[in-house]
Formats: C-alpha cells, structure tokens, sequence
C-alpha cells in the first residue's frame, strides 16, 4: 500500500476535516511565500478538495 493509499484511507470520511486542513495549509504557503504563488496555492487546494471529497460549499458544483 503506497503512502498516498494510507492517507486517502485515513481522510475518507471526514470531508469537513480534511478541508479545513487543505485551507490551512494553503493559508500557511500563501504567508511563506508572501502571496507570490496564491493562484497556483487556490488551484492546488481544489484538486485536493477532488481528490479527497471535499465539497466546496461557496461555488456551485462544476458541470
């Protein structure tokens, strides 16, 4: 089992969790690179928010 495996298995399930954890860690990179990458830091929250089942609840789903 591949450590991403591991860490899926523990995140499913817990979406509210897991996204508040997504937007943290974007927040923290946004501070240590002074905003210089925050559209790459969005784009890269959103794909894991996918990945992981997170729902976003301030847009509407993408058709």
């Amino acid at each position: 089992m591949s450590m991403m495996d591991k860490i899926k298995s523990m995140l499913k399930g817990h979406p509210e969790q897991t996204s508040k954890g997504v937007h943290k860690g974007g927040d923290f990179v946004d501070e240590r690179t002074q905003g210089k990458h925050s559209g790459q830091v969005d784009t890269a929250q959103e794909k894991l928010k996918d990945q992981f089942g997170s729902e976003r609840q301030d847009r509407p789903p993408q058709q």
